[in-house]
């Protein structure tokens, strides 16, 4: 078992929330609920892997978020 982070925001024009897994080309989806989008995402995570798109020694290494505030 290999554990990846995702990203999740909400998105208001489309009432969903939307995950994607920084660093893994193809990984990302919507769902209408948290538990929804976790299982999206792994369904997601899972066909890459068995096309050959994602192996666990490519996995990306999740160091942290960091927020900032501009001027807009």
């Amino acid at each position: 078992m290999t554990t990846f982070t995702a990203y999740v925001e909400w998105d208001d024009e489309v009432r969903l929330f939307v995950g994607v897994v920084p660093g893994i080309p193809g990984a990302h989806t919507q769902g209408a609920t948290l538990d929804e989008l976790r299982d999206n995402l792994r369904d997601v995570l899972e066909l890459l892997a068995e096309e050959g798109e994602l192996s666990a020694d490519e996995a990306p290494r999740f160091v942290g978020l960091q927020q900032l505030e501009v001027a807009v």
